[in-house]
């Protein structure tokens, strides 16, 4: 093999990328969708529920769901957040040879795009495209402001974990780049402490209010009537999730955490394997030119981190947890880009042999799981 290509992979890896994303994609089609293909049939036919928005987009359309679509539809989402994903990182660094070891590190990372495949028919990617949105479009006006809140209370509708997965981000993308960018005023202020107090009020409407009113036994009975194949009655053995208060969650989590707490010395390993980013965002924050702003950055990655720490407490879907909190991260990097810097932050080198050794690694682990890692 050519030595340039030794002192500069990354073309390599991404190719290898794209062939582990085919591989995850083959392996996933093949397997029972059972908690995405349950939500594609769940609707607001018994009144206001939680977990229901997109089975209620669905149910216009048609009202029998094949098995199908669930790969269809999530893959048709994946394409689209690859599509933006791809866009943001042309207008915040450039597609060149300097900078393709960081989209190695970004876009080639087991967390990311790859994690999304394996979670084909999941609702993570949703918020995680709702926010590349909003970090794509102009924030000059409150009507930004306005989307973000309309985004936020579509993510807790479509599932009301949500407001701790990806409302904590755009929150984040908002400040940085609307608050931060264009000063705060009377009016964008008031607009964005309402905006927070419906999407909070819908969260506890939708975690207390949105239990299914009828007995199981009706709701599975419905369900069977949007099935394309009503016999296959085991894609509606998650039923009972629109059933389980939140004390139940919790303590099915604690009684798990024993066991998958074991995947932890795993999360910290792939965290350490991005290294050369973290330094990166770190240098990056270190360059922006008002202290403030590094002041607020900190605290809003801590805050977001916190979100997830309550997650990891409230329901055990642990390696889906550190994927998506490793997401957010990578999208407020793109956010500080954005603000003001004192100087320019030399961008992950191609030539370091150490930094291609951990792309190379990162590069050929297929995802990391639902639960437990791999």
């Amino acid at each position: 093999m050519p030595a340039n290509i030794w002192q500069n992979p990354s073309r390599l890896l991404l190719a290898i990328n794209a062939a582990v994303i085919a591989g995850v994609f083959v392996h996933k089609i093949q397997l029972p969708p059972y908690v995405p293909y349950i939500h594609l049939l769940v609707d607001y036919h018994f009144g206001f529920i939680k977990r229901a928005l997109i089975g209620a987009i669905v149910a216009l359309f048609t009202d029998k769901v094949p098995v199908w679509l669930v790969f269809a539809l999530a893959g048709a989402t994946w394409l689209v957040t690859l599509g933006l994903y791809s866009r943001l990182f042309q207008k915040t660094f450039g597609l060149t040879a300097k900078t393709l070891p960081l989209f190695v590190f970004i876009a080639g990372s087991p967390f990311f795009l790859k994690n999304f495949m394996h979670t084909l028919g999941h609702f993570d990617i949703y918020g995680c495209a709702l926010a590349i949105i909003l970090l794509l479009m102009p924030a000059g006006s409150l009507l930004f402001v306005a989307l973000a809140a309309l985004f936020s209370i579509v993510l807790v509708l479509i599932h009301h974990i949500h407001l701790l997965m990806y409302v904590p981000t755009i929150i984040t993308i908002v400040v940085i780049r609307h608050y931060l960018a264009y000063g705060c005023n009377r009016t964008n202020l008031a607009v964005g402490v309402i905006a927070l107090a419906v999407v909070s009020a819908l969260f506890f409407a939708a975690q207390f209010l949105g239990t299914m009113p009828v007995p199981e036994a009706d709701f599975v009975a419905y369900l069977k009537t949007r099935m394309a194949d009503p016999s296959r009655t085991s894609l509606l053995q998650f039923s009972y999730i629109w059933y389980q208060p939140l004390a139940k969650e919790v303590s099915d989590t604690r009684a798990w955490m024993p066991h998958n707490i074991l995947g932890v010395p795993v999360f910290a390993l792939l965290i350490w394997l991005h290294t050369p980013l973290w330094r990166y965002f770190a240098n990056l924050i270190g360059a922006l030119a008002s202290d403030l702003h590094r002041r607020l950055v900190v605290a809003a990655l801590i805050g977001v981190s916190l979100a997830y720490l309550v997650m990891f407490a409230m329901v055990f879907d642990y390696s889906r947890w550190i994927s998506n909190w490793a997401v957010c991260m990578f999208l407020i990097l793109h956010a500080v880009k954005m603000l003001p810097a004192a100087r320019e932050t030399p961008p992950i080198p191609a030539e370091d042999q150490k930094t291609n050794i951990f792309g190379l690694i990162l590069t050929l682990i297929p995802r990391v799981g639902i639960v437990r890692p791999f």
